[in-house]
């Protein structure tokens, strides 16, 4: 049997080195992309950097937005300016305490102001689609906590 390699799947390879709870990571490939995490003091940080769970939100803010670009080309609209607020809400117990229960965040919200050429139907078709096919959302989504996905059309800004 041989094994076919599909051309549509591309590895995403990040190295780490930290002391303590700060790491620096460099991302793989020849662009030399490099970020810092750190934790706040009462998770054994020192705040230098952002947190990982800031990390994870700011995923989820910039890969909306690189789909909803993508998704945009495919259903021929317009974009101009995003907005975004997402918010992420996490009891620490089971991170700091090491309490039963899921170390994941309990909610997390989008709200996205994006300026478009679409008309509402179009709008609403754009949003689903980009929830439905932006990689980080569906980390979220798939991994069972309450998920709300807001976006505001706003006119497009010429």
């Amino acid at each position: 049997m041989t094994s076919t390699i599909r051309t549509s799947v591309v590895p995403f390879v990040v190295t780490a080195t930290g002391t303590g709870v700060a790491q620096h990571l460099v991302v793989d490939g020849d662009a030399g992309h490099e970020f810092d995490t750190d934790a706040y003091p009462a998770f054994g940080g020192r705040d230098e950097a952002p947190s990982p769970l800031f990390y994870a939100l700011g995923a989820l803010t910039s890969c909306n937005q690189v789909t909803a670009a993508l998704v945009a080309k495919d259903l021929g609209i317009r974009l101009g300016s995003f907005d975004f607020r997402i918010q992420g809400d996490l009891d620490t117990a089971v991170l700091v305490t090491g309490a039963d229960g899921n170390a994941n965040f309990e909610a997390v919200t989008v709200e996205a102001t994006v300026s478009s050429d679409a008309s509402p139907e179009q709008f609403d078709r754009f949003v689903s689609e980009v929830e439905r096919r932006c990689p980080v959302s569906q980390l979220f989504i798939r991994s069972g906590l309450r998920f709300t996905n807001r976006w505001t059309q706003a006119p497009l800004d010429v």
